[in-house]
């Protein structure tokens, strides 16, 4: 999948393009930072010590400026014809940039900074928005682990490039024809992107957008899980810049090491994150996978906590620690592992949740919602560089630091997860299929996108619907047997999920009644519902006969009937195999289990014998 979509026009190109502009950036503000640095520059009489941290600020204030105007403006224009007009302002300000390393104009080059962060803001919300247009659903989760893949790369490259190129001895000719050259390559990169439609040409963009007003901020709350997983990314980059600007302290405080250990953590931190956009997307089987969020909150928490275990390892000698020298010692093999493990599972907590923002967002408004989101991002990146100041203004030490994180990342999981039980639902659901069974799927494709349809399933086990939760990419409301979704514990992630319960008309003439109502306003409002129709679990594991309620939902609400099978859970922990479930806890653990999607049946062709046998058919092939 993802060497395929590198390879397709509608990818590759944005690839390139982001990855091109991402190393600009970062050649050009470190190569600024070196210069400010170690000659001393000083402008408005800032000293160099606080110049950096000004420039920091000079780039990240577009961000709080204009985000909000650039999301209504990349909903309004077609997106490709956008990234191309910011990829031309790239050349020229970039041409301004080589002027001012030329000329060692320190605030030309302030004023430069200023304008890429401008640059960077517009194409910011355009690059994250095309992507839902241009791939498939199964191809969005691939294309987000390959552009925060490429990002960190590039931010690695370009940030050793800015430093090691202005040092050399035309350092500054070199870094005036490498950013030019850079935006150049960008520039053609950009004119290969396929077109993208306005998906709002009615969009009105006005000077009162270019300050983020209360619109802005009830367009990003509209929809929780959408403004919790904001929340979620926002503490990702907030996390990886107080690390970044940690690195030379701990290297020079914690490690006694030298510049070469800074770089080195620069890269394994870039690395990791790479691998780890790159193995969620494995791990998530080309879907948006929210079950692992909860495990990269979990990986990132315990090397955090191991990074601060180690605490100050050894006394600092007199001559610096290189990096090749520390990674010969057990000691900082292990940091160089908590690094590489941390930034690792930080991306399976950043792809699933940029996928997701992407996917729950109306088209019309994805462009404004993912501009937002820059600016949450820019406001929490910007405070955690200020806590992370007054903290080593009052006395605490890089090693508190990482404590004070970890126990952070506990608090916002804590938080998503008991706010958004979704992310939790997703969790279990993917621990039983890929980590209890082998779950395969077939014909997945046979269920509709979107609108509403009736999905009629077989009874196996009382985590059928956990399993069929992970196979299947929509959402799904379930039919439960009022006394299942009763028990304890498992009663909370059924009312979490909107499950509804049912009983039969001799049990409870009134909940059946009830149950009915709520499928049919389910199915109304565009859901897709499964339900049990045996109307029990199999003691046999053959099928029950299907109850008559299925043809009764269909002439409240006639929608498509889509059969659906499980098969390989008979015998399992779950199942009534030799008596009651929960005896025997390791049967079958590890085993192929599969859910077998069928061809769409019209309505009226639907009766329960034929809806038996549909599903019938697609487990007979199948081990029960």
């Amino acid at each position: 999948m993802l060497t395929r979509l590198m390879g397709t026009i509608r990818f590759g190109p944005l690839f390139w393009t982001q990855f091109l502009g991402a190393f600009n950036d970062n050649f050009f503000k470190n190569a600024l930072v070196i210069l400010i640095t170690f000659r001393s520059v000083h402008v408005l009489g800032i000293p160099p010590e606080q110049m950096v941290a000004f420039s920091a600020a000079v780039f990240m204030l577009p961000y709080f400026l204009f985000s909000a105007a650039a999301g209504r403006l990349a909903d309004k224009v077609d997106k490709a014809t956008l990234i191309r007009v910011t990829k031309v302002a790239e050349v020229v300000v970039m041409g301004l940039g080589a002027a001012g390393f030329l000329l060692g104009d320190a605030l030309l080059l302030l004023g430069v900074l200023f304008l890429m962060g401008l640059q960077s803001t517009v194409f910011g919300p355009v690059k994250y928005a095309i992507l839902p247009g241009h791939l498939e659903e199964d191809e969005l989760v691939a294309g987000n682990a390959l552009i925060e893949t490429g990002t960190y790369l590039a931010i690695l490259l370009g940030t050793i490039a800015g430093g090691l190129l202005i040092n050399l001895p035309s350092g500054d000719l070199v870094v005036a024809v490498g950013v030019v050259s850079t935006a150049l390559g960008g520039l053609l990169a950009a004119q290969r992107i396929p077109a993208a439609p306005s998906v709002a040409p009615d969009q009105a963009v006005a000077l009162g957008d270019l300050v983020p007003g209360p619109g802005l901020f009830r367009l990003l709350t509209a929809y929780r899980p959408i403004w919790l997983s904001i929340l979620g990314i926002t503490w990702f980059w907030t996390l990886g810049a107080v690390l970044l600007s940690l690195f030379p302290t701990y290297t020079k405080d914690v490690l006694g090491g030298d510049e070469s250990v800074a770089t080195l953590f620069l890269a394994l931190f870039s690395v990791g994150i790479g691998l780890g956009s790159l193995l969620c997307h494995r791990l998530s089987r080309e879907r948006v996978e929210l079950g692992l969020v909860p495990v990269g909150a979990f990986g990132m928490t315990v090397f955090l906590l191991d990074l601060w275990w180690i605490g100050v390892p050894w006394e600092a000698e007199a001559s610096a620690l290189n990096a090749a020298a520390l990674l010969q010692t057990v000691t900082g093999l292990r940091i160089a592992f908590d690094l590489v493990a941390l930034s690792l599972f930080g991306g399976f907590l950043i792809v699933p949740l940029y996928s997701f923002v992407q996917w729950r967002s109306e088209p019309q408004e994805r462009a404004q919602i993912i501009a937002g989101n820059n600016i949450v991002n820019a406001i929490g990146i910007t405070s955690g560089s200020l806590v992370l100041m007054g903290g080593f203004a009052v006395g605490f030490d890089a090693v508190d630091v990482l404590l004070g994180l970890a126990a952070t990342n506990v608090v916002v999981a804590v938080v998503m997860y008991t706010q958004v039980a979704e992310y939790l639902l997703r969790f279990a659901a993917w621990i039983v299929s890929f980590g209890v069974y082998r779950l395969a799927v077939q014909g997945e494709e046979r269920i509709p996108a979107d609108g509403p349809c009736l999905i009629v399933c077989n009874h196996v086990t009382f985590i059928d619907w956990f399993v069929i939760m992970a196979a299947v990419r929509r959402q799904l409301r379930f039919v439960v047997y009022h006394k299942y979704a009763q028990m304890p514990l498992i009663s909370f992630f059924f009312r979490q999920n909107r499950v509804i319960p049912i009983a039969g008309k001799s049990e409870d003439p009134a909940l059946l009644e009830q149950a009915m109502s709520q499928i049919d306003e389910a199915l109304q409002q565009g859901w897709a519902v499964l339900i049990f129709p045996e109307g029990g679990l199999t003691s046999d594991g053959d099928l029950l006969p299907f109850r008559k309620g299925i043809e009764h939902i269909l002439q409240r609400t006639p929608v498509p009937v889509i059969p659906m099978a499980l098969t390989g859970l008979w015998g399992s922990f779950f199942s009534r195999k030799d008596g009651s479930a929960f005896r025997r806890p390791f049967r079958r653990v590890w085993s192929r289990i599969w859910v077998t999607v069928g061809e769409a049946m019209e309505p009226s062709d639907v009766t329960a014998e034929r809806a038996q046998e549909a599903v019938r058919a697609l487990r007979q092939d199948k081990a029960a």
